[in-house]
């Protein structure tokens, strides 16, 4: 069953896959003439730089803020990947693959932005004036009937249920009970199990209380975790011009082995750094944009801009810190993967602590990751069954039960086999892969539309072109189109009220 696991990963994320996905983010960098590096400085500004804005944090009641929609988007991208993730890549693919991770983040950052965009442009608004949206959204209103082609309607039924394939590997919960049993010799299973706990209580109280926890965790665990990281690169930073070095050489010719490392064939190198990065970052995934749509901005790009900002944040920093201090130290060369030789990397300046340090480190990732992603599942499930709201809302209470319940399956399996790290990320790739590719067709489907919306931002706020004073920021604000739309809500309206009153 591993060996088929392994073989089937091999197969999904192999050449064919990995120069789609790049082509994808080659495609959408050259023709936005390389916004998110010529206007980096634009976008840290109406990101970071605005954290304390009224526009950041404008919100109306039972409605997202802008900043508190990337906090959960951060909080479901800074996750354990960001720590055993990053490890399993260089553990499986050699140095060399953290600049197929680095590439997929430069091209991902413009990814990121564009589904954003255009999930936020194509966002609904449902009874309650609550915004909601997503990508399987924009497939269905942008690609169905926007440009009248069935294949829209098709490829948002496949997302979807692509998209929900992926409860599958348990969230965070193998991370988390990997570093405490490194760290404390705590038992796997029942740490899980404990952790399960913890997660049926934040999710039940809804995306609210989700948002809530987000904005006051996720800040504050990636400060903590870079001042840590960068200690270590610090005190090896004689290391760093060769780590460089090694990092750009293995890219391109693979890594021979050596100590406890089995080394690596460059193929190798761009499936673990590609897959690893995407699901660190998720840039080309679809998830973020289903928070993102439920933000209140002021256009669609602004939100985009938060999008790339989480790339940035997530793998330019975040990640890039975890490799350089497992590549700096030599730890990659102790044959260990996981978040177990990421707690090598940081024994060997912290001593003892490092394995406290990782745990409280892994325990909040991976918490707010969970959270994020049981907002982005039930986001979906309430797409796929808005026209049957009885079956909608039970489906959606199941679901509460199963989710956190697979963390305990995943993780039971791994340990009972006796296999470890690498077969629990190689199941997160597996199951990745599907969506993923759903997900960049449909936005080359709608690159026409999204560079109309990018073309308006610039000339807004920019200065660059003229503004269009007949152009609609967003999808339902031409008159006509908001018409048809609030038709079918009131089709679904009454079928709902007839569900429920009979």
């Amino acid at each position: 069953m591993i060996d088929f696991l392994n073989a089937l990963n091999d197969l999904m994320w192999g050449k064919p896959f990995i120069i789609f996905v790049m082509m994808v983010g080659l495609i959408f960098t050259l023709q936005g003439g390389f916004f998110t590096i010529s206007r980096f400085g634009h976008i840290m500004k109406h990101t970071l730089g605005s954290l304390t804005s009224k526009e950041a944090n404008k919100k109306e009641a039972g409605r997202v803020s802008p900043f508190e929609a990337v906090c959960v988007a951060i909080g479901g991208t800074v996750g354990a990947a960001n720590i055993g993730g990053v490890a399993t890549a260089i553990a499986t693919g050699g140095p060399g693959a953290v600049f197929w991770m680095w590439l997929w983040a430069f091209f991902g950052m413009m990814v990121k932005l564009v589904e954003t965009t255009l999930g936020c442009y194509y966002r609904s608004q449902d009874e309650k004036g609550n915004y909601y949206g997503g990508s399987m959204y924009f497939m269905e209103k942008g690609i169905g009937r926007e440009q009248g082609k069935k294949a829209g309607f098709v490829l948002a039924g496949i997302f979807s249920l692509c998209f929900l394939l992926q409860a599958v590997q348990g969230s965070q919960a193998y991370t988390i009970s990997e570093v405490l049993y490194a760290a404390f010799g705590f038992d796997m299973i029942l740490v899980t199990c404990l952790y399960t706990v913890l997660v049926y209580f934040v999710i039940w109280r809804g995306t609210p209380r989700i948002a809530k926890i987000a904005t006051k965790a996720v800040p504050f665990m990636c400060l903590i975790y870079l001042i840590g990281g960068l200690a270590i690169i610090g005190a090896n930073i004689t290391s760093i011009p060769g780590v460089f070095v090694l990092i750009f050489r293995e890219a391109f010719t693979g890594s021979a082995a050596f100590g406890g490392f089995i080394g690596a064939t460059v193929a190798k190198a761009m499936n673990a750094g590609v897959s690893r990065s995407m699901n660190s970052n998720e840039a080309g995934m679809g998830s973020s944009p289903l928070i993102h749509g439920s933000a209140d901005t002021i256009h669609p790009m602004r939100q985009g801009l938060w999008g790339a900002f989480e790339v940035f944040i997530d793998t330019i920093v975040v990640c890039s810190i975890t490799a350089l201090s497992i590549l700096c130290t030599g730890a990659y060369q102790s044959g260990s993967a996981g978040a177990t030789l990421t707690i090598e990397a940081f024994t060997s300046v912290f001593g003892n602590f490092a394995a406290s340090y990782i745990g409280i480190m892994v325990l909040l990732f991976g918490f707010t990751t969970t959270a994020g992603w049981y907002v982005y599942y039930v986001t979906v499930i309430g797409y796929a069954l808005r026209h049957q709201p009885v079956i909608r809302d039970k489906i959606i209470n199941i679901f509460k039960i199963m989710f956190p319940m697979m963390n305990v399956i995943i993780v039971s399996y791994i340990v009972l086999t006796g296999s470890g790290a690498d077969l629990f990320w190689t199941i997160v790739s597996i199951v990745t892969a599907p969506s993923v590719f759903i997900n960049l067709i449909a936005l080359l489907f709608l690159r026409k539309k999204f560079f109309a919306i990018f073309k308006d931002y610039q000339a807004r706020y920019l200065g660059k072109g003229k503004v269009d004073p007949q152009y609609y920021v967003f999808y339902e604000d031409d008159p006509a189109i908001a018409e048809k739309e609030e038709a079918i809500r009131e089709e679904i309206r009454r079928k709902n009220h007839i569900a429920y009153t009979g």
